[in-house]
């Protein structure tokens, strides 16, 4: 069976023909008729055996054969990753060269400035990954309402719990009535199920078994250590017969280092992951299909449908966790009845991925005898230099400074630490230099000895304050207690004790407490006599001081009078010597 066969139209065969395809494959043998029938399709083939072309030519034969007047979208292809996005689209410009389809792609990690541009004028192709056509539709640059046509590309991995989400605000936006078209290499029953939701009684095409690997790939396993795979990937791609080498890796890191290792052995390698910019990706993507480098080391994000030409060898640095991924690796070598090698790095504790790929293959995977990779090289490990003589004698400590800095050690130091500083003395004096650990140890009771010696300063500051603050409160006290009797003379305070003592009734209550007061004031001057000295200074008694006026300000009597009269005739009434004042 030729292209012929298949009712495509003469622009297409000549398409076909001028990219080298002469029979076609037989997924696109059975899907293309369908396809261009108007039926759904869910087709399911092994890696590199040409799904892109399966759908691609009977779209661009359906959408040539009519010309609407809008410039909408006709026809959505959703893929996963990048790469695959411009593979796709590439695909499309060779294939619908002589014909007046429009295509275009838009992927996130760049500008969206041209990508919008690209739709404004028009194109009758997108081909998509979800999260950037998301945020056109919602910006309103895209509309899908008059779609004809659905591909999911990669549906197994487009359907997964990473992407359904994004693939079903996708499909809210698209018509009721469309063709919707499913491929992929693997198909597990719950995906082949969540597929069937999509699809309205779809053809079902499977060339191959699910997952079923290339029989002209050749592959192999190593036994190796993790510690030793990368000096063995350098050992293999060593070999003249490695020309391209494509090296999956688990995480990006690694990618990253493992890269890095091959260019310090002299093999040209790049990385491509998540974290590349999509410039970047691209770049080594170009140079690794050029030739400039031999070796391009991925993460899983290049093992779904990126097609490079005569790729020798496909080397799994570290097995996948999903049975499934194992068999997109591979298919990256042997594509388009190419021969080519798969080989793989299995560590002890890979050991369970690698049963799950045997039992998916149904096969197990030839083990070879791991080569002579010498003697693993020990880890550097960093030590300190030790002090340099020629730096300590070109700095010697002064002399004259050490019987200073000694005494003060020998007072705060300890005992240990006070032998250690004879030693250094006596070396010191004897001419020899101290070394960089006896002048750190002097630093170090340097630094105690002043933070000792103002620890002491502040503890006799606070001391100070304390006693001063307990003298002040006792000179309070003893204020409040002595002021009535400072007010009085001491000849007024005898004779006043010797009325209060001849009175009677009244003039004994009234006496009472100047009487209390005096004993009180005399008992304390007897028990501390040195007390006196130290009270505050008080302003003297003016002679010419009314005595009415200095009783009155004494504290109140028990008894109390109607009048002034009143306690002059109690106190002996006018003709009495005023107290305090010697009579003449």
């Amino acid at each position: 069976m030729n292209f012929s066969e298949l009712k495509l139209t003469r622009p297409l065969l000549k398409a076909v023909e001028e990219q080298g395809y002469k029979t076609p494959s037989p997924i696109q043998a059975k899907a293309i008729p369908p396809v261009l029938a108007g039926h759904d399709l869910l087709g399911c083939a092994q890696t590199g055996t040409g799904k892109t072309a399966a759908f691609a030519l009977p779209i661009l034969q359906r959408l040539a054969a009519s010309h609407p007047s809008h410039k909408g979208v006709r026809a959505l292809i959703l893929t996963p990753t990048r790469e695959l996005a411009l593979q796709i689209d590439e695909c499309f410009a060779n294939y619908g060269r002589y014909l007046n389809v429009s295509h275009c792609v838009v992927f996130g990690g760049v500008g969206q400035q041209p990508q919008v541009d690209a739709l404004r004028r028009g194109a009758d192709v997108l081909t998509a990954c979800p999260g950037r056509l998301n945020d056109l539709i919602g910006q309103g640059h895209v509309d899908l309402s008059r779609l004809e046509i659905f591909v999911l590309d990669e549906a197994d991995r487009m359907l997964d719990m990473g992407f359904v989400n994004d693939v079903k605000k996708v499909i809210r936006h698209l018509p009721a009535q469309r063709q919707n078209l499913l491929f992929s290499a693997t198909m597990p029953k719950e995906i082949e199920q969540l597929a069937n939701s999509i699809l309205k009684k779809p053809v079902t095409v499977k060339v191959d078994p699910v997952s079923s690997t290339v029989d002209r790939i050749q592959q192999s396993l190593y036994f190796v250590n993790k510690p030793d795979k990368k000096r063995l990937l350098a050992r293999l791609l060593a070999d003249p017969s490695v020309t391209s080498a494509l090296v999956f890796s688990r995480t990006k890191h690694g990618a990253n280092a493992i890269a890095t290792f091959l260019n310090k052995q002299g093999i040209g390698a790049a990385a491509i992951h998540g974290n590349k910019s999509q410039s970047a990706r691209v770049a080594a993507l170009d140079s690794f299909k050029a030739g400039k480098i031999r070796a391009l080391v991925a993460t899983d994000i290049a093992a779904r449908g990126i097609d490079i030409n005569e790729l020798s060898h496909v080397f799994n640095f570290d097995l996948p966790e999903v049975p499934e991924t194992y068999v997109h690796r591979i298919g990256r070598t042997g594509r388009a009845g190419a021969e080519g090698v798969a080989i793989s790095f299995c560590s002890p504790e890979e050991k369970e991925y690698l049963a799950g790929i045997e039992k998916l293959n149904r096969k197990k995977i030839p083990v070879l005898e791991l080569p002579d990779l010498g003697e693993r090289p020990e880890p550097v490990v960093l030590v300190q230099p030790a002090p340099r003589p020629e730096r300590r004698k070109a700095k010697p400590e002064p002399q004259a400074e050490q019987p200073k800095t000694e005494q003060k050690q020998a007072v705060k130091a300890p005992e240990k630490q006070q032998e250690v500083s004879n030693v250094e003395e006596k070396n010191t004096q004897a001419g020899q230099p101290l070394s960089a650990s006896a002048k750190r140890r002097r630093r170090r009771r340097r630094a105690a000895g002043k933070a000792a010696e103002a620890a002491a300063q502040e503890a006799a500051k606070r001391e100070e304050r304390g006693e001063r603050s307990e003298r002040n409160e006792r000179n309070e006290r003893s204020d409040r207690s002595d002021r009535p009797a400072e007010k009085q003379p001491a000849k007024q305070a005898a004779s006043g004790r010797e009325k209060a003592q001849s009175g009677r009734g009244q003039q004994k209550n009234a006496a009472r407490p100047e009487q209390k007061q005096t004993q009180r004031n005399t008992g304390r001057g007897q028990q501390k006599p040195a007390r006196a000295e130290k009270q505050p200074r008080q302003a003297a008694p003016v002679k010419d001081e009314d005595p009415g006026l200095l009783l009155i300000s004494r504290k109140p009597p028990a008894q109390k009078f109607a009048s002034f009269e009143e306690y002059m005739k109690s106190h002996g009434g006018f003709s009495e010597p005023i107290e305090g004042e010697a009579e003449e």
